[in-house]
Formats: structure tokens, sequence, C-alpha cells
């Protein structure tokens, strides 16, 4: 008997212990339980003994104090995921009803943050799950969770946005601040892009908000700020937070040896570059017009042009409604169209598109050079058809050969950067209507490098232009770009007009000038 008692009670504490990982583990099958009784009796045939029958109500006594303990622990994590619950729930608070309201890059960089870290805590529950019917399991295979690629996708649109109008961390946080670990993230991700002066202001940013919570410590960001500096060429800055690191650990020789060597380097340089003031070293006009750089003989020669309300030419269709057109350019000739398209189109024209965008592509695939998603609608919706009509109305172009509306939304420092919008191949495309379907508030401008050309976006007007002369070669002049969006939601409807179609619309020229 007390051989039986000795057994028992050691099946009793392995039992137990199993247990217990079976509720860390947070599994809701009594089923388990019920075969862990199985187990333990494998190979006893307890219906042959009437004494094994009678030690059943202790087995039973046990096997309910089981369950109940197992009841108490899943209690304990049900109150702590309705605790973390709260948590989770207590950050939307501050959200904008409307999600066109999230026009600050800053705001939507810490939405996707925190959607991402709401998806691994929630993960981490429901992924132990064994039920069958783990719906949320279910719910989060057909969910959109941001991916650590979009987090580092959004950083480098933030370092996008800072390099062209030359924002300092505190500059681009001015509406939305970042706490130390979100700081320390895009300092990273500027680091390992090598953009050292960036990743060095961020990390000195996140510095400044370290807080009992953060993850990132003080020894990791002086450690990333000596670097930083180092690399960038300021050695004196990085001596000073290397010795900062070592006064915070005297024992660390690695950082003492670093010490020794920036000490010895310091001696042999005569000059450091200032790693505290922001210095574009590639700007170029199309960085300069993006930050209203424009020459003041370009703001004259626009004063001087004209506007009109015109019919296309005498298209019926325009007669007693003509459209009212702006000449933002002469040469090339840029026309701005306003108030072309309705705004319930513009939202028909957002609501198709928006479960259909991916991410663009440029003739030679994705590429760095273009931030937004974007998607083709052909004729079939009614929509579609009718902006088509209104573009054929005033250009007078055949829409015959023209590509599908290209219907685009740019993203977190969305940008287009320069490029020609002609095909290499037989059938160029001869003009573009660009159709802005949202207003900007800061960046997201049209410009043309080549004339020094800014258009600001409107919504409900429409640029057009010819890429290509009358003698079918491009017009070099019409190089343009989009610029990034500092600050809203940037929508447009690109619609390139092949020249296949047009001969007697716009009949061709043998001079080489035209």
């Amino acid at each position: 008997m007390d051989a039986y008692k000795q057994s028992a009670s050691s099946l009793l504490d392995t039992y137990t212990s199993f247990c217990f990982e079976v509720l860390i583990m947070a599994v809701k099958e009594l089923t388990i339980l019920v075969v862990c009784s199985l187990i333990v009796w494998t190979g006893s045939e307890i219906f042959t003994s009437t004494d094994k029958i009678s030690h059943l109500f202790e087995e039973e006594k046990f096997l309910l104090d089981a369950f109940s303990l197992y009841i108490d622990a899943e209690e304990e994590i049900v109150k702590k995921m309705k605790r973390d619950l709260l948590l989770l729930q207590l950050g939307t608070y501050s959200d904008p009803v409307d999600p066109e309201q999230i026009k600050d890059p800053v705001a939507a960089f810490i939405l996707l943050i925190r959607l991402r870290s709401e998806w691994m805590s929630i993960e981490k529950y429901t992924s132990r799950s064994l039920s069958e019917y783990n719906v949320y399991q279910t719910v989060l295979e057909y969910a959109e969770i941001p991916q650590v690629e979009d987090l580092q996708g959004a950083a480098l649109g933030l370092i996008s946005l800072q390099e062209l109008y030359k924002l300092y961390p505190h500059n681009i946080t001015k509406e939305t601040s970042l706490n130390a670990d979100q700081a320390y993230f895009v300092g990273f991700v500027a680091y390992n892009e090598n953009k050292f002066q960036h990743a060095f202001l961020w990390f000195l940013y996140s510095l400044g908000r370290l807080a009992e919570y953060s993850t990132v410590t003080e020894k990791e960001l002086l450690h990333y700020l000596s670097d930083s500096a180092y690399h960038f060429g300021n050695l004196p800055v990085a001596i000073y937070f290397s010795q900062q690191l070592f006064n915070l650990d005297p024992t660390n020789e690695e950082v003492k040896v670093q010490l020794d060597l920036y000490r010895f380097l310091l001696y042999q340089k005569t000059s450091n570059k200032d790693i505290f003031t922001l210095i574009n070293e590639s700007s170029n006009s199309y960085e300069a017009l993006c930050r209203g750089e424009v020459d003041e003989r370009t703001s004259k020669r626009q004063m001087a042009l004209s506007c009109r309300y015109s019919t296309g030419g005498g298209n019926p269709r325009l007669m007693y409604a003509p459209v009212k057109e702006e000449v933002e350019w002469d040469e090339p000739r840029i026309i701005r169209y306003h108030d072309i398209i309705s705004d319930r189109d513009i939202e028909s024209l957002k609501n198709i598109s928006r479960p259909l965008l991916s991410r663009s592509e440029t003739i030679g695939g994705v590429t760095n050079i273009r931030t937004s998603q974007s998607v083709f609608l052909d004729e079939g919706y009614p929509v579609v058809a009718r902006v088509n009509q209104r573009i054929a109305d005033i250009t007078g172009l055949s829409m015959k050969s023209a590509e599908h509306l290209h219907v685009q939304n740019y993203g977190i420092g969305g940008k287009y950067e320069p490029h020609y919008d002609e095909l290499d191949n037989e059938n160029e495309r001869i003009a573009t209507f660009l159709i802005y379907m949202s207003d900007v508030e800061i960046g997201g401008a049209t410009v043309f490098p080549k004339v020094g050309v800014s258009l600001k976006p409107k919504m409900g007007s429409a640029v057009f232009w010819y890429n290509l002369h009358k003698n079918g070669n491009v017009d070099l002049n019409t190089e343009h770009a989009g610029c990034p969006v500092l600050r809203g939601n940037k929508w447009v409807a690109n619609k390139w007009i092949h020249e296949f179609g047009q001969e007697f619309r716009r009949p061709c020229s043998l001079s080489y000038w035209e």
C-alpha cells in the first residue's frame, strides 16, 4: 500500500506538472485532461480488480481537483488578456474616425507600429489554443497585418522626407511625437542605409525620450551615437559619446579601445563635418522645386499666362458647359482644367480602387523611385467610362489606343522621382492627362525640373501635356516628378494617351523643331 501511495504521489506530481504546462499554453480542451488520466493507467485492466476499482474514488477526486486548478489558471489568463486588451484599446482613443484624416506621416508610422505590436500580443495568446473553433486565428489569416518590411519602408519614407525638405526629427514630429523605442527604430533603419547623419539625429532624439518603460537602453543609444558620428566624419562628437558610454561601464575594454582609436585618429584629421546641421549635398532642381524654391523669373512668366473657358475645339458636349482652362506653362504647353470631375465620381473611383491597389511599378518593375500603390481600371465601371469620355471631349484625342485609367494612392513620403511618360516602343504615349483626386496640404506637387514649373494638387482639377513633339521626338522638357507628400493623402488618376489613332487629330510634322 505504501508503494502504491509513493507511486501515486509520483504520478500526481508528474500529472500536476504536465497540467501546469497545459495551463501556460492556454489549452482549452477538457479532453486533454481525460487523456492524461488514460495515459497514467495504460496497461492496467482496472475492471479485473475490485481493489483497483475502489481506488477510482481517489482518482475521481484527483481529476476534479486538477480540473479546478485548470479553471483557476485559465481565469488568470483571461484576466491578463482582458488587461492587455484594455491597454491596447486605450492606445486607439486618439485615432481619427475617418481614415482619410491620417495625413501626418508620423501618425501613420505609429499606427503601423502599434498594429504590428497589437497583432503580436494577441497572436501570442490565440496561437496556443488547440480549439478547432479558434475563430481569431482564422481571422488573422486574412487580416492585413503590417509586416517588418512595412515598418522599415515607412521609416525610410520619413527619412526621405527629412532629406528632401531638410527636416530635423523635432520638425517632422512637431504634431505627433515618437517615443524612445520608435525613434530608435527610425534611427536604426537610417544607420543600416548608411544615412549616418539622420541616424545620429534620431538616436539623439531617442536618448532625450528614454523612460522606464523603454526597451532600448542608454548604452545602446550611446554606442550608436558614437558609431554614427564616426562614420559620418565627426570625431569629436564620436569621442564625446564614447566617453559617456565608458563612464557608464569603465570595465568595458572594447569601448576603451574604441575611444583610444578615435583620439588617435583625431590628431591626424584636420577637419570634421558638422553632424548637427542638415545639408542636402545632392540637392537638384527637382528637390528645390519640391521645397517651393521657384525661380522669380518663372513666377513672373507664369503670371503673364492666360486662362479661359474652352469648348475643346467646338465639342458639342462642351458648348453649353465649357471647361475652365488655365495655361500653367507655355513651352512645353501645360494646361490645367478646373472642376472636370465631381466629388461623387472621385469617391466612386477611390472606393473601386481600394481593394484592388498593389505596389506601383515602373517600366523596369518595382523600384524605389516610385512609392505608391495603384490599379488600372477599365471601362467596365460606368464612372471610368464617364471619365474617359470627359478626357476625350476636353483634349479632342481618341481614347481607342489609350491605356486604362490608372488610379494611384501615395504612401508615407510617397513620391515619383523625375521621369518621362513616353514608352520605348512603336506606340508611345503621346500625351498625359493627370487628374488630382485630393488636395494635399504640404508637398505632393507635380514638378517639371527642366523648365522650373511646380503644380500644386487641387482636387477635381487635371493637368494635360504632350510628351512628344509633332515630329514624334520626345519633348525633353516634359520630364516631371511627383514630390514626396509631407502632409496629406494624395490620390491621382493618370490617362496615358497613345499616338496611334491621333493622325488626323494632331497631324504629324516633318520639321525637326516641332
